[in-house]
């Protein structure tokens, strides 16, 4: 841990998670402009569910996108796509530029993303994939186009697409991959969506108070209990059985324990390891998120079709990363009020899955500041030549580690309670910018964040860590998968996502 000391606001305009926290809050902000009737954040483009042969026989491009708001439903479906694309370039290039990147290289990677994204994007939204036989809405897509068969799998299609794009991208086009790499930034995106979800849990909040408090405290306790339990039981393993050195072992329980990358990399910085440490383990993390972002959601969603906040929960302490996990909460989420929808006719309310997610994973992030202070001053005790030289432990090392795209997650979260509480009579007109900045916005960042991993995402690069991907292999889906769902279940069974009428 470096003795230098800090000002509390260094980084503020420099780091990837201060601009998340940014360019969250400024979208918030827009959307809460229709409190004084200013609908700031309508234009955004959304897909339309269409279906092919409809649109092959009467092509427009009305069929195919809208804007999020009857205010602008007098601009050309291109008009409000493209100026969605300028206001997101210029947004992301300003905070790309001081955070340090290559402003050409950005401009072109974030042009070629956004183009994919909305290419995939639209074509999740075909009936043939999403359209579930059910009303939603008021309206019942299946019908609508007098379907004969459909995977009914809702918007979640559309995530799975983009991952599976990305992937082919990051993995058999290499060379067009690097191209677009330096835009390709999923942690910056999802956590901007997560600040923007706090909006939605402030919402949600309002209508099941008591159902948001209880999961806000379940997903505390379960990240408490397991968290003390992941991490000593995995550094002994690696220590033990794997022979690692102090180092590796601790780099790895950080990364495999708390928040992945951000943890490894934490804790790497709190002991001083080697550099090739964080590198490898944040490798691994990341290949081994695509495999829990696959397989975990279809996974938890048949084999305990009727715990959703259990499956989310145990989501957000199995997958490690903030990119993963999110975007394995939507899939879940869509995937589980999809088919609950089909098999009932009943429809949970979107989102409190994907929250449920969330949450426990903010909860474990918080651990980051923490436990590398803690982690920082075992190591100087412990070491003999560090102690020789009485290093200094300093405390703001906290504020500097801890993850400051949750801090605006919950003030807009708090936001909202103070709203409903204070000024109820401004609620409705905030929900109305509100529902778009948390709805489009944060599902267009989630698309992005599925596109974005699948393009850094290096299957090839395990070749050579043999040892280390056989511990982390083992220890997840050995051992963090399986004792993260009974803690999920025992903190969240019972718990279940509010019916719409």
């Amino acid at each position: 841990m470096s003795t230098t000391y800090k000002k509390w606001h260094n980084g503020m305009f420099t780091t990837e998670d201060w601009w998340s926290a940014w360019l969250g809050l400024f979208f918030f902000a827009l959307g809460l402009l229709s409190i004084w009737q200013i609908d700031a954040v309508g234009w955004i483009a959304k897909p339309k569910t269409w279906e092919f042969t409809n649109l092959i026989n009467d092509f427009s491009w009305s069929k195919l996108i809208k804007t999020s708001s009857t205010n602008y439903k007098d601009w050309h479906p291109l008009t409000t796509f493209f100026f969605t694309y300028f206001v997101f370039l210029s947004l992301t290039t300003i905070g790309a530029y001081f955070q340090g990147r290559n402003i050409k290289k950005w401009i072109f990677g974030f042009t070629v993303l956004f183009f994919l994204t909305w290419l995939v994007w639209i074509l999740g939204y075909e009936a043939h994939f999403s359209a579930i036989d059910a009303e939603i809405k008021g309206k019942n897509y299946y019908k609508i186009f007098d379907l004969s068969w459909s995977l009914q799998l809702g918007g979640g299609f559309s995530f799975m697409l983009a991952l599976t794009v990305g992937l082919i991208i990051g993995n058999f086009f290499k060379g067009f991959a690097n191209k677009i790499k330096e835009a390709a930034k999923p942690e910056w995106f999802i956590k901007t969506a997560i600040v923007l979800l706090g909006i939605k849990l402030g919402m949600m909040t309002m209508k099941a108070s008591s159902f948001t408090y209880e999961l806000a405290l379940a997903g505390a306790a379960a990240a408490f209990v397991a968290y003390l339990l992941f991490w000593p039981i995995i550094y002994y393993v690696g220590r033990r059985f794997f022979k690692l050195n102090r180092a590796a072992a601790a780099v790895l329980s950080s990364g495999i324990s708390i928040c992945g990358v951000s943890a490894s990399i934490a804790t790497a910085g709190a002991i001083k390891a080697k550099p090739i440490i964080p590198i490898a383990v944040s490798t691994l993390i990341v290949v081994f998120a695509m495999f829990e972002l696959v397989i975990l959601p279809p996974i938890f969603s048949n084999i305990a079709p009727n715990q959703p906040i259990v499956n989310g929960a145990a989501l957000g302490m199995t997958v490690k990363t903030d990119g993963a996990d999110a975007a394995a909460g939507a899939i879940l989420d869509e995937l589980m009020v999809s088919k609950h929808l089909k098999d009932t006719n009943e429809r949970w309310e979107e989102g409190w899955i994907l929250s449920a997610a969330i949450l426990t994973k903010i909860w474990i992030d918080v651990f980051i500041g923490i436990w590398s202070f803690v982690l920082a001053i075992i190591w100087i005790r412990n070491d003999k030549k560090k102690t020789k030289h009485k290093e200094k432990i300093i405390w703001s090392e906290i504020w500097f580690r801890f993850p400051k795209f949750v801090l605006a997650y919950m003030f807009v979260w708090f936001l909202y309670l103070a709203m409903m509480y204070f000024a109820p009579d401004i609620v409705s007109d905030a929900k109305i910018g509100g529902n778009i900045t948390q709805g489009t916005f944060r599902k267009f960042l989630f698309m992005l964040t599925f596109l974005s991993i699948g393009v850094i995402t290096d299957f090839s690069k395990l070749k050579g860590m043999g040892r280390l991907t056989l511990l982390y292999a083992l220890a997840l889906f050995g051992f963090i998968a399986p004792l993260g769902y009974l803690i999920a279940y025992i903190f969240h069974h019972g718990m279940m996502p509010p019916i719409l009428k």
